[in-house]
């Protein structure tokens, strides 16, 4: 699959409470980046029966190819929630090495992983073990520690598939990281993920102590990449990317074979287009977003209309009164109270 996609790649990064299914799908529709990336789940929750967890991997066949990216700390775990993702009929499984999150990262998952070299070479064989389970016909339910209410809801997904991609397929590997913990060590990490034979890294040019602070330094990337690229794998970079014209220099300057887009795309899918001018008038597409949102979510019991509020302000950044509409619309609750908004102010 990554083999398949022109170069340089230009994909839509996986972010935590940001890129869920109505995000991917809007960005998607009218920005058509390369790949994208599911927001990551635990493997230990999946396996500890954690079914909520699912939500994060709905999808549907406008965001392919599209990759399931997960975090723990567990190779068995792993393993396990492979074999899922595979029967899920996803493009490819990343594994998040890069989350600065303490709660991730002090737990030995996400960045925390770049301290343990050894146990990220295990996790990355024992999902790639978990692929070639599927390939030998082994399903969720074959599982151990996979609870009936989660395989049950696999079933129904792999169901659903096109027929084409009912037929088990060997997918990639690939891995999301940081230039370093605390410090940078490019020439120690990279090379032990390099073992291990990934189809892709994605490097974020920050360590975790950085966070999202300061810039990103693509002098590490390109340090990097001279490195991958002695290899079969791809590398990518990420970090304070704001268009897709930058993301093309970027991508000859330091010779990297794609670039991931994060920030840069709130209420913005039209970054990935190779020019901004577009006919989309994008309050409509916030709507459609809202409504989207709606629907995919609003059958949940502990469903709220809050976490949508967050995209449609990014929507209305920089547009007359836009400090107004945002009061009103962070106190709406339903997408068609958005769409009275917006016809208050005629934006649509």
């Amino acid at each position: 699959m990554w083999q398949k996609l022109n170069k340089p790649i230009i994909g839509l990064s996986p972010m935590d409470g940001v890129s869920d299914h109505p995000f991917r799908h809007i960005t998607k529709k009218y920005g058509h980046p390369d790949i994208v990336y599911t927001e990551f789940a635990s493997v230990e929750g999946i396996c500890h029966g954690a079914s909520k967890l699912l939500k994060d991997f709905i999808y549907d066949e406008i965001q392919r190819p599209i990759l399931a990216q997960v975090f723990g700390s567990t190779p068995a775990s792993f393993r396990q929630t492979a074999t899922m993702l595979c029967e899920m009929g996803f493009d490819g499984i990343d594994i998040n090495m890069g989350c600065p999150a303490p709660n991730v990262a002090s737990h030995g998952a996400g960045a925390g992983l770049i301290k343990t070299p050894k146990l990220a070479q295990e996790i990355i064989q024992a999902t790639k073990d978990g692929i070639q389970d599927y390939l030998s016909g082994k399903k969720t339910r074959d599982c151990p520690d996979i609870k009936e209410k989660i395989w049950s809801q696999v079933e129904k997904k792999h169901q659903q598939l096109p027929e084409s991609l009912q037929i088990p397929r060997q997918i990639p590997v690939s891995v999301k990281t940081r230039v370093g913990y605390d410090k940078e060590v490019i020439n120690d990490w990279i090379p032990n993920l390099l073992e291990m034979q990934p189809a892709a890294i994605a490097l974020h040019g920050r360590t975790l102590k950085q966070r999202y602070l300061g810039d990103a330094d693509w002098q590490l990337i390109a340090k990097a990449a001279e490195l991958v690229h002695q290899t079969d794998t791809l590398i990518l970079g990420n970090g304070d990317i704001t268009s897709r014209q930058m993301a093309l220099e970027y991508a000859q300057k330091y010779d990297v074979d794609g670039i991931l887009i994060g920030r840069a795309s709130f209420g913005n899918p039209w970054i990935f287009l190779d020019s901004q001018k577009n006919t989309d008038n994008p309050f409509a597409v916030a709507l459609e977003h809202a409504q989207l949102y709606e629907n995919t979510y609003a059958q949940n019991p502990k469903y709220h209309f809050l976490p949508m509020r967050k995209h449609l302000g990014w929507y209305i950044r920089g547009i007359d009164k836009a400090k107004e509409i945002r009061l009103k619309i962070f106190q709406t609750n339903t997408a068609a109270q958005v769409e009275q908004i917006f016809k208050e102010y005629q934006l649509i």
